[in-house]
């Protein structure tokens, strides 16, 4: 959110893009200019506009560059500059009556704030910044001796059975009951073709023989 940049007089730090109309966080700026650091802290605590938190932030983050690069004591400081700049405007539109468009302008804002030291004095310049740190060296490691190959495995050969054996395992068919029942009509079939008339005698021939 912030970019930051030290000079020999003053700790600036500055936001860039805030959704925020210049005019509205140029009322809050005002409020802090030329107050030290703990006064304008609680003018900004306490006050009801909604730019007052964009300006907070940009005042913390001076605050903590004067803190950690300049060993500086925040309460010895005050706000020598608090400057708000028009950045860009987004466009949009909403829909109105008969068809028509009304165009809404959604402004941003550049926000600066420098801090100094009272009667002008010279602030410290930055520390140096830390050299990094060496990365260690890995240890060589020993090459190992390449171990010898196994022997490849040979196939084991399948095993075949003979045809014999394999016949023999087959289970007989069990005839169906379809076939065995047309089997058992035909046999019935046959033996009533085979069997001869009963001779009849008439009633006529009996009295004859009875006679």
């Amino acid at each position: 959110m912030a970019v930051a940049e030290d000079t020999r007089t003053h700790v600036r730090a500055e936001a860039r893009y805030v959704r925020t109309a210049p005019r509205k966080a140029q009322l809050v700026a005002e409020q802090i200019r030329g107050r030290p650091v703990p006064e304008a802290r609680t003018i900004l605590a306490f006050m009801t506009r909604d730019a007052a938190r964009d300006v907070e932030r940009v005042l913390s983050s001076a605050v903590a560059n004067a803190e950690q690069n300049h060993n500086l004591d925040a309460d010895e400081l005050y706000v020598s500059v608090a400057t708000v700049g028009a950045g860009p405007t987004l466009k949009r539109w909403r829909a109105r009556a008969r068809g028509r468009v009304a165009r809404i302008k959604k402004r941003t804002c550049h926000i600066t704030i420098a801090l100094a030291l009272p009667e002008g004095e010279v602030i410290p310049a930055p520390k140096p910044a830390a050299a990094p740190a060496a990365a260690p060296q890995p240890e060589p490691v020993a090459e190992e001796e390449p171990k010898p190959k196994p022997a490849p495995r040979k196939k084991a050969e399948p095993k075949t059975e003979p045809a014999a054996e394999s016949a023999a395992e087959e289970k007989p068919k069990t005839p169906s009951k379809r076939t065995t029942k047309a089997k058992a009509d035909a046999e019935t079939k046959a033996d009533a073709k085979t069997k001869t008339p009963r001779k009849r005698t008439t009633t006529r021939k009996k009295t004859e023989e009875e006679a």
